[in-house]
């Protein structure tokens, strides 16, 4: 199982710290040795979903491509780390089927709204407070919690770094990841 692919999806509150954690999980991932393509939400609107809005619609088409490539990605061994408010939670679930159900890793990152408002380094809060933006999520667009991630992490207690290690434990308690006892007579055997 270990060398199998899969996918970690981190949702939640546009500032919730989503991508900062992201980012530090594949750079650990790759210090294990695993390939780890980081697909963060607005890198991916830049490119892959240039010229989509932000209707329910549209949402949904830019939450699939993320799904539809994390699953490529899977499917050839590698790890995808997507980072999206994914705010849909049947969207969500569409691409826990395309990924795979026992290869997809749902991470909430549960962060309270005033605390993702105080870290908005855009302003995007401000002007949705303003009536500026319209249809932002946790302002007047509703945000839908999963039900049963595998994991719910606050970002209000602890450091990214502990959050993202956190993370590495829980591939290796789960199989994705060998710790590093196993890792050792995995390639003694070879």
């Amino acid at each position: 199982r270990h060398q199998r692919g899969f996918c970690v999806w981190f949702t939640g509150f546009s500032g919730a710290g989503k991508s900062t954690i992201a980012e530090i999980l594949a750079v650990l991932l790759m210090e294990r040795g695993r390939e780890a393509t980081l697909l963060d939400g607005d890198v991916v609107r830049t490119h892959l979903s240039k010229g989509l809005g932000f209707s329910k619609d549209h949402r949904d088409t830019n939450i699939l491509r993320i799904g539809f490539v994390a699953s490529e990605i899977v499917r050839h061994h590698g790890v995808a780390v997507c980072a999206a408010v994914s705010l849909y939670r049947a969207t969500r679930d569409a691409v826990r089927r395309v990924v795979g159900e026992d290869r997809f890793i749902e991470v909430f990152v549960d962060t309270p709204i005033q605390v993702c408002e105080q870290r908005d380094t855009k302003g995007m809060y401000a002007k949705a407070r303003r009536g500026e933006v319209k249809g932002f999520t946790g302002i007047d667009d509703p945000y839908e919690p999963p039900l049963d991630p595998e994991l719910r992490l606050t970002t209000t207690d602890c450091l990214p770094d502990d959050t993202a290690v956190r993370l590495v434990r829980y591939l290796i308690e789960r199989g994705f990841l060998l710790d590093e006892c196993d890792e050792r007579n995995y390639q003694a055997d070879w």
